[in-house]
């Protein structure tokens, strides 16, 4: 199996790959190339997705060379970066954060004969660019759940990355499914404008903790809100993006888990068979993308029962975590009795339910 690496421990040095090391030229017949907006050692988001990079390797071996670059800002690096690995022979390009979408298209005008993914974009403005997603708020209804039955204060914690709609309907769904089980319960969101800074996390946990928190939730990719957590005492988390197993059994009660290599090697196979066709791809957790980690012991019995009940019915098609009744935080109707989200109305969606307090940041 040939593999090639280019490692990034910073910013700067992400840049510079990208613009000062150039790449070998193989004789692979698949060159697939990785875009990461962290580092492949932060334990969450980037992580998940080596992991379904590794997993492309196991699978086809000699018949597949990947390539990746960590640690790449969003922005003008990103477009660097992506070019550099299309001029060097990259047949496929996995960009994996939202901030990458206006560099995608750049580049993809400029390369019509490479295939370009775009992970959690909606902007398809080529035939040879892609985008992919996860159903994130199906885990987030699971964990809602447990939290909204295990908060002892009823102050359930949620630092939110940025105000898109993949975040705005995590934040919902955690609601929704929480207050479904606690009246009383009310969720408190930071604001922290970044994908991963461990520093900037910490202190949005520290911060939830000061002012009564008992459970935090995240969307962001380190596991500084767990050590905080674990620090604090008496406050429980769950693993973002992967399992965080290190903090079982408590703070870390459970976990929503990005299992990315059902689709990698998915695409990668329709590469090599000829198959492979432009799409707009949305799996969770019947396809084995989202997965909820081990539920521990720290849960009561009777409360994992309930969420294993949830997985199950999501899982098969019989639960959607946006059904009405479900109003907008002005009361005004989103959803009536019965009535089902689209994928449209989740994708663009951009407000609070009704119960929330707080405005989103524009």
């Amino acid at each position: 199996m040939k593999r090639r690496t280019l490692l990034a421990t910073s910013a700067g040095a992400a840049m510079a790959a990208a613009m000062g090391v150039p790449l070998r030229a193989q004789d692979d017949p698949l060159t697939v190339g990785f875009v990461y907006v962290g580092p492949v050692g932060d334990g969450g988001w980037t992580y998940q997705h080596e992991q379904g990079r590794l997993a492309v390797e196991a699978e086809f071996g000699d018949r597949v060379t990947t390539i990746f670059q960590e640690s790449v800002p969003e922005g003008a690096d990103a477009e660097r970066v992506m070019t550099q690995m299309a001029l060097n022979g990259a047949d496929l390009i996995f960009a994996t954060s939202f901030g990458y979408m206006e560099g995608v298209n750049n580049v993809a005008a400029r390369f019509p004969d490479v295939r370009f993914e775009h992970a959690t974009g909606y902007r398809r403005d080529h035939p040879n660019v892609t985008t992919y997603n996860s159903r994130f708020y199906e885990g987030r209804a699971v964990i809602g759940h447990i939290a909204g039955k295990m908060t002892q204060t009823n102050k359930i914690g949620y630092i939110a990355s940025y105000p898109i709609p993949e975040v705005i309907m995590g934040i919902n769904s955690t609601y929704l499914h929480a207050k479904a089980v606690n009246p009383d319960v009310e969720l408190v969101v930071i604001w922290v404008y970044t994908w991963f800074d461990p520093a900037k996390e910490a202190d949005a946990a520290k911060a939830m903790i000061e002012q009564g928190v008992d459970v935090i939730t995240q969307h962001t990719d380190s596991t500084a809100p767990l050590a905080a957590a674990s620090e604090a005492g008496g406050v429980i988390g769950f693993g973002q993006a992967s399992d965080m197993a290190a903090f079982k059994p408590a703070p870390r009660v459970a976990s929503i888990i990005d299992d990315w290599s059902p689709y990698y090697v998915k695409r990668v196979q329709q590469m090599l068979d000829g198959s492979y066709e432009q799409t707009d791809s949305w799996g969770g957790m019947p396809e084995g993308e989202v997965v909820i980690g081990e539920i521990t012991e720290a849960v009561p019995a009777e409360v994992k029962a309930e969420a294993e009940a949830m997985i199950a019915a999501i899982t098969a098609g019989e639960y959607h975590p946006f059904t009405g009744p479900i109003n907008k935080q002005d009361g005004s109707v989103f959803l009536a009795e019965g009535e089902v989200a689209t994928d449209a109305q989740l994708l663009t969606m951009d407000f609070y339910v009704e119960g929330m307090t707080g405005d989103i940041p524009s």
